[in-house]
């Protein structure tokens, strides 16, 4: 577990008694308090500092990484045989049409007040991330709505659609909105780039059963299906008219000082034109190939973004509106916001954090967790399923001894 030691920590203001000065009553001090202005790493320079300079034990910090290290996915690292024993097992048309990378050990950082306080494993490998890449597919869709280029998530898709681009034309799919796409309730039919809707996790007593599937009217069924979010990834293709990796690095990852390693891949064969230019629609996870390929680092500045908000350093990147809506839980399910935001609703998915928490996860699994109330940012890579999640938050959150200072305000709920 790497440390550096840094500047000390103020997280409060030191007052020496004068005469004829009286110090401030305690209920000013929080005021006095919401004046610090919140830390933000430069590019190729993430401060670290002790556990204890941000508050927390780090003998506890210490043993929730060793957890995190303990609980590495079992599963082979070889990632073609990985999909194949995961997805392949019960899937139909499983195979990879997009690049595949045999991933590395755990590894992952932690942050406390925007510093990084502990990291294990190699934080520096670009990896598949899987479903996290749906995040950004998401955000993309937000700032097209900051932009005016999509005037309301409640619109349907197919208004936006180019004449002779007909994924929403269907009796079924006409009935689409933006919000059923962001939510996964849009239950579109239909093949995209070679797979079928119904190929995805697949449901029916018998194979016989699979594309025969009773369809649920949009916005009422949530089902987490990957050729619906790759069609969602193609659709902001159209509005944007620019790929989206060049929208993700312009806008999002150079802003806030993301590296140059990561990359996003589509598919073989998920090229379209736009205006005269062949450009590759994306895909929105690594299911069958292509998706989000990052680090450690780069995920955490990600999180980081979202603690602070959608704000770095002086720049609003992703309006507070947007992040409210895609942290409220849709009519369908009570526990998932848009594409891919996990949500503590009742405290359910993650018994040992504030409900306020959530997280993004991809297979394997690949988590950016997020909590304001305790100003902690964590990425947990190649952690088994089940309850290791939970067990390793909860190390992390009893090593704190001191409450966080609110150095940003908190997106309300």
């Amino acid at each position: 577990m790497r440390r550096i030691a840094s500047a000390a920590f103020v997280t409060s203001l030191l007052l020496v008694p004068v005469a004829g000065f009286a110090a401030p009553a305690p209920a000013q001090r929080p005021a006095l308090q919401r004046q610090i202005q919140p830390y933000f790493p430069d590019r190729l320079n993430w401060e670290r500092k002790r556990p204890e300079e941000v508050g927390m034990n780090a003998t506890k910090l210490d043993e929730a990484v060793r957890l995190a290290i303990s609980t590495e996915n079992p599963s082979t690292k070889n990632m073609a045989n990985y999909l194949a024993t995961t997805f392949g097992a019960n899937e139909p048309l499983d195979t990879p049409i997009g690049p595949i990378k045999d991933r590395g050990a755990a590894n992952g950082l932690v942050t406390r007040g925007g510093y990084i306080v502990a990291e294990w494993g190699d934080t520096n490998r670009v990896d598949m991330t899987f479903s996290v890449t749906k995040t950004f597919v998401t955000t993309i869709v937000g700032l097209a709505v900051q932009r005016g280029l999509i005037k309301d998530t409640n619109d349907f898709a197919r208004d936006y659609m180019p004449a002779g681009i007909d994924l929403f034309e269907s009796e079924h799919n006409r009935k689409i909105r933006w919000e059923h796409l962001l939510r996964q309730t849009s239950d579109w039919q239909g093949t995209l780039w070679g797979k079928p809707d119904w190929a995805d996790r697949p449901e029916g007593a018998t194979p016989a059963d699979w594309p025969n599937r009773r369809l649920s009217e949009p916005g009422t069924r949530y089902k987490y299906n990957d050729v619906r979010v790759n069609l969602l990834a193609l659709a902001a293709l159209q509005v944007w008219r620019r790929p989206l990796p060049e929208i993700a690095r312009t806008e999002i990852m150079d802003p806030i000082g993301a590296s140059s390693t990561w990359r996003w891949h589509g598919y073989e064969n998920s090229w379209v034109d736009i205006d005269g230019q062949k450009v590759q629609s994306v895909a929105a996870g690594g299911h069958w190939g292509g998706g989000l390929q990052i680090n450690a680092y780069d995920m955490g500045r990600f999180g980081y973004l979202f603690l602070r908000n959608g704000k770095w350093k002086n720049r609003e990147i992703v309006s507070t509106s947007w992040i409210e809506k895609a942290r409220t839980p849709g009519p369908a399910n009570a526990e998932y916001g848009y594409a891919n935001w996990y949500l503590n609703t009742g405290k359910r998915t993650l018994p040992a954090a504030p409900e306020t928490a959530l997280y993004f996860s991809g297979n394997g699994q690949n988590v950016i967790y997020i909590d304001w109330e305790n100003d902690v940012v964590a990425v947990i890579r190649w952690i088994r399923g089940g309850p290791a999640l939970n067990d390793v938050v909860a190390g992390i959150l009893g090593s704190i001894e001191r409450p966080a200072p609110p150095p940003a305000r908190q997106a309300s709920r």
